[in-house]
């Protein structure tokens, strides 16, 4: 097999494709229904549903290494979200848009959760070795790019529009023409770019050749799993609730609690220096536990993580009428996300290494959406009954049992620590 020695032309935009629609579909499509008029409850439940298959991402993800080639695969994914996306636009003027387009995006997120499989096995087979370490910092950079096209320039079209038009039916409808016409670009730029590398059917290697049932199994037989499960589960309780409540808090008028944002506000805050701020805080986050392992700064990334979560409840009790303050908290809390939750990503590494590490990491990163998923359902209903003071409040509280497990994880703390 050869590898491809033009990795610049494609790396980025097979990772852009692979982060833009994880944006619309999980981000994105809660200010739209929000703008839209859908209530906070129905929000939650739905949108968190969408997290489904990247849950269970492990269980169809051998069929991609069994039939046809990898670049079929993802060139077919991205042309089908394309066509999804260009659907959720033209049936958002209807009057049952909500449930028929909710339909379209778990089809979609079937499709990018298969697109993120495929590329990233593609990745593995179209780059030498010594060529993968130096292009992962690329693919992260590009795919958080792709993070800020969506919530950024996405969304400030969104608002635009509706401040066109007075109609955020149409704004939101020709948004998603948008983007499925851009998705439509992408998958046209990656059939051409995109080396060929693979045989008509890939051959598997010696972790493919394993049942399923064996890698699964010894999964489950890892030291310490009922505690790392558990973790894995809890860590992200607060957030999980967090991220679906907060565009709806800056967006509900502040009669109703919220802060009274316009979308185009939104995008720009979240878009523009929200995801500055996470880029800068992942990326020291790597660059701290390269210096020092992760056993030294566990604790102080998950504690830049969750105490950001004060500034919202200061926002929700105080609404000062400023919007800098906004600004203030966004930004610590996007810094203190990225920062942290390099910590989290890379104890979820630790768990996978070993024998079938990368069947061990697709299981680990299941149970992590899991844990997204479930607490995002009820987090609507939770913040109705409470009121955004209170729920912001319930949130902080929800990250201290993750922070407690933490503290009872046994690895080696200089795991992570780059050795000369």
């Amino acid at each position: 097999m050869k590898t491809d020695t033009k990795p610049w032309f494609w790396i980025p935009f097979l990772n852009f494709a692979s982060g833009f629609p994880y944006a619309i579909i999980i981000s994105v499509s809660v200010i739209m229904y929000k703008s839209l008029g859908i209530d906070n409850e129905s929000i939650g439940v739905y949108t968190s549903l969408l997290y489904l298959p990247w849950v269970i991402k492990p269980l169809w993800s051998p069929f991609i290494d069994l039939y046809a080639t990898k670049r079929k695969w993802f060139l077919t994914m991205q042309l089908v979200i394309a066509i999804l996306f260009l659907i959720v636009g033209l049936t958002i003027p209807m009057s049952h848009f909500f449930m028929i387009s909710l339909a379209l995006f778990w089809v979609a997120a079937f499709a990018s959760a298969s697109n993120d499989v495929a590329s990233d096995g593609f990745y593995m087979l179209a780059l030498a070795k010594e060529e993968q370490s130096f292009f992962l910092g690329i693919r992260s950079t590009f795919y958080r790019l792709s993070m800020l096209t969506a919530n950024g320039l996405i969304v400030i079209l969104g608002g635009f529009l509706e401040q066109k038009y007075g109609d955020k039916s149409k704004a939101w409808s020709y948004t998603m023409i948008v983007v499925a016409l851009l998705m439509v670009v992408l998958t046209v730029y990656n059939f051409f770019t995109t080396p060929k590398v693979e045989e008509p059917i890939a051959t598997p290697d010696t972790e493919d050749k394993k049942s399923f049932g064996v890698v699964f199994k010894t999964f489950f037989e890892k030291k310490q799993i009922g505690v790392v499960l558990a973790f894995i589960l809890l860590f992200r309780l607060g957030e999980s609730q967090l991220l679906k409540m907060l565009t709806p808090f800056l967006i509900d008028e502040k009669s109703k609690g919220g802060m009274g944002l316009a979308t185009e506000d939104v995008g720009i805050i979240y878009g523009t220096f929200g995801v500055a701020a996470l880029v800068i805080g992942g990326v020291l986050g790597g660059i701290a536990i390269s210096r020092h392992g992760l056993g030294k700064w566990m604790l102080p990334m998950f504690l830049a993580m969750h105490l950001p979560i004060i500034g919202f409840i200061l926002l929700s009790h105080f609404h000062p009428a400023s919007v800098h303050y906004v600004y203030v908290v966004v930004i610590a809390e996007q810094f203190g996300y990225g920062f942290g939750f390099a910590a989290f990503m890379m104890y979820l590494i630790y768990v996978a290494d070993g024998e079938s590490k990368t069947s061990h990491y697709a299981i680990a990163t299941g149970f992590m959406a899991l844990g997204m998923m479930l607490p995002g359902m009820l987090s609507g209903y939770i913040q109705d009954y409470l009121g955004y003071g209170n729920f912001f409040i319930w949130v902080f509280l929800a990250t201290i049992p993750g922070l407690i497990l933490s503290r009872f994880l046994i690895f080696p703390t200089d795991f992570g620590k780059k050795t000369n």
